[in-house]
């Protein structure tokens, strides 16, 4: 807000509203009524809401209706598996995918070709590309084990025939009002996170993404932006994880131990992403190890996999771009004569490109010690379960779960707890007397780099997203409390309704600043014959154009908003005939407990303790201005900055989620026009760092 001398009004609300000039031949009084009304964010949460697994949010921004994300659950066999997409009121805009996991993509070709959705669909290059391995795999494993889809292969191409592949930081206009971005996520090759805007309101949908780099995949970059929401997932909403370099030494230990010793060792993983990521580790250890013991992939999707990321080498990290001229990181070289073989028509699907052999599963209780990669992870079905339940029951061998497993999937059940005895289906049991490790290589990111992007970007909201209830609840307090951001975590279903950032008002102009639009602005330039504007040849002719700007004070008394020439304002402040300040102000809280720390560090105690604490950090933050302590406040040119003692301030911000009365210091600060951005540029400062 700004205020005269005896004025407050509310800086939120001032920032928001505009201001247009009326047409220049209106005179007296004028007034202007802005565009239809704001509708704001509004959230329907069809999946991932307090679980893990098909991820698809509905968002409503201004009227505009995108779906983000369309996947399953692959811990149900029932309805539960898709979103339930009858909730849907109204028709799409678009659908954006932000990658080819199956529990963000696997029910889009159901959406397209059974519900029968027929709009734009967006997605990256690499996500189009390896999206039909992973839907055509998934429905190779669940006509394997009888189960019946609720789309088919025709389906699956018909559906990806209808998407739009898009590039990192490439602006798509969505009809007329809507625009979205896709920024680069790590995870997997080809994930995004999502940037939309109508109008004033914008928000990012993350999808899954990962703040650290691994071996093949550079870690989440997006631009800071103005957002009123953002919707991240939070899997890892408690955890913050091992070092990358202490997991990967665990990993090897485990799985060298088990193959020295006789043992086989099964990693059911996903054959896109970890896979890769864990295959080039063991592809250097193998090799510094001299190590003789075979590697396996299980699946023909992995090898074809292989071949995409050999071709989308820009989407990996530097290090691999680097070395590419040298060394294809996937050009795997520890391959042998296949001993396990899994194939489909006479094709043997292992690492070895050349081994074409007859179909024998018998070999999986072949001797001697072997490494297998299979497909799917999880130990959701497919061959991955089909060798578990043969390996399981030798000491000897050894289960490797490289990340978070879905509630309801055997690989859930297996990573809880030390099962002796487990039920893999209504009809079989199996004796549990392998060892298993569970490690986490998971491509999601944790608690801090969830804290560490909410902190980059700085939203007005968050909501959570593809996380387990109880960790959502204490991960959304930890954001409200240490940020100040108000948080949501809804339940499947949920409806989420983020009000309008912008309030727009009806705004009288008085008859000083009408004339003051019509004063004209004309200026001369002049024109080649070739088009070009300003040429020098003074014999081409010249072009008359006129850009005028008017400038106004907005003048709040009660509920009436007039836009005021500058001259006028002695008129309306103190009657005296005396020019105005027009005085910018705002208050906010900060916690009380970050400032007595500080101040305690520092041997300091009261008010003015804390003042020059501000003034450190200030200097610190700021060291290109000059800071001054003046005692009660500290001042940076025109801006100014007080402990607030007065409970009934009229700048005081209201409803500031996280922060309670009991527990927070008011800072009360004002500012001219000239120095606004410095000005928020303090406040933001001081919230963040306090």
């Amino acid at each position: 807000g700004f205020s005269y001398p005896d004025t407050d009004l509310d800086l939120d609300l001032l920032q928001s509203v505009t201001v247009q000039p009326p047409a220049p031949t209106i005179s007296l009084l004028n007034s202007w009524l802005p565009p239809s009304p704001v509708m704001g964010i509004e959230c329907l949460v069809l999946g991932a809401g307090q679980e893990i697994g098909k991820s698809c949010v509905v968002v409503t921004i201004n009227g505009k209706r995108i779906m983000f994300d369309c996947g399953m659950h692959l811990g149900h066999s029932d309805d539960e598996r898709y979103p339930d997409f009858s909730l849907i009121d109204g028709s799409l805009d678009c659908v954006v995918i932000t990658h080819f996991h199956l529990d963000h993509i696997g029910a889009l070709p159901y959406f397209t070709e059974v519900i029968g959705y027929n709009g734009p669909i967006y997605m990256t290059y690499p996500t189009k590309a390896l999206a039909p391995l992973m839907l055509e795999d998934f429905l190779r494993i669940s006509v394997g084990r009888g189960v019946e889809e609720k789309f088919t292969a025709d389906d699956i191409s018909a559906c990806m025939k209808k998407v739009t592949p898009i590039d990192l930081k490439q602006n798509i206009q969505v009809g007329k009002d809507l625009q979205i971005r896709a920024y680069y996520a790590g995870h997997v090759l080809g994930a995004a996170m999502v940037y939309a805007k109508v109008g004033d309101a914008s928000m990012v949908y993350t999808g899954d993404y990962n703040m650290t780099p691994d071996r093949h995949l550079g870690a989440a970059q997006i631009d800071p932006l103005e957002l009123d929401l953002v919707i991240t997932e939070s899997t890892y909403a408690t955890t913050v994880r091992d070092s990358k370099h202490a997991s990967e030494r665990k990993f090897l230990k485990a799985v060298h131990d088990c193959v020295v010793a006789g043992g086989k060792v099964l990693i059911p993983t996903f054959a896109l992403g970890r896979a890769q990521e864990l295959f080039i580790l063991l592809e250097d250890y193998w090799e510094r190890m001299n190590l003789k013991v075979p590697i396996y992939f299980s699946s023909g999707l992995t090898r074809q996999a292989n071949i995409y990321y050999k071709t989308l080498m820009s989407w990996t990290n530097q290090k691999i771009k680097d070395t590419i001229a040298l060394q294809n990181a996937f050009n795997f070289k520890h391959g042998t004569t296949c001993s396990l073989h899994f194939s489909v028509d006479n094709f043997c699907w292992c690492r070895n490109v050349n081994c074409v052999v007859s179909f024998d599963r018998s070999q999986i209780n072949a001797p001697g010690s072997c490494v297998l990669f299979a497909s799917p992870g999880m130990l959701s079905g497919g061959l991955s379960l089909e060798v578990f339940k043969q390996w399981a029951p030798s000491k000897v061998n050894l289960v490797m779960l490289p990340g978070h497993c879905v509630a309801g999937t055997i690989g859930h059940k297996l990573a809880s707890g030390k099962l002796t005895k487990l039920y893999v289906d209504n009809n079989s049991q199996i004796e549990i007397r392998c060892k298993n490790v569970n490690l986490s290589f998971s491509a999601h990111t944790d608690s801090k780099g969830i804290m560490d992007l909410l902190k980059f970007l700085s939203p007005k909201h968050v909501m959570l997203v593809h996380g387990e209830k109880p960790r959502m609840s204490i991960l959304k307090n930890k954001i409200e409390s240490g940020m100040g951001i108000k948080c949501y975590d809804p339940p499947n279903g949920g409806v989420v309704k983020i009000p309008s950032v912008t309030v727009h008002v009806k705004a009288q102009t008085t008859d000083s600043f009408a004339k003051s639009c019509q004063s004209p602005n004309f200026s001369l330039s002049r024109c080649s014959t070739s088009g070009a504007v300003f040429s020098t040849d003074l014999t081409s002719p010249l072009i008359v154009s006129e850009d005028r700007i008017s400038e106004a004070i907005l003048f709040m008394d009660r509920s009436k908003a007039r836009g005021v020439h500058k001259e006028e304002l002695e008129l309306i402040g103190s009657g005296e005939g005396k020019p105005q300040v027009v005085l910018y102000g705002h208050c906010f809280p900060i916690r009380s407990d970050n400032l007595t720390k500080a101040t305690g560090r520092l041997g300091l105690s009261g008010n003015r303790s804390w003042l020059k604490v501000l003034a450190l950090e200030l200097s610190h933050l700021f060291p290109q201005t000059n800071v001054q302590n003046m005692g009660d406040f500290l001042q940076v040119g025109s801006f100014q900055l007080s402990v607030c003692l007065n409970q009934s301030c009229t700048r005081r911000s209201s409803d500031v989620p996280g922060v309670h009365a009991t527990t927070c210091t008011y800072l009360c600060c004002s500012w001219c026009m000239e120095d606004e951005k410095l000005a928020l540029a303090i406040i933001s400062s001081v919230r963040n760092s306090l």
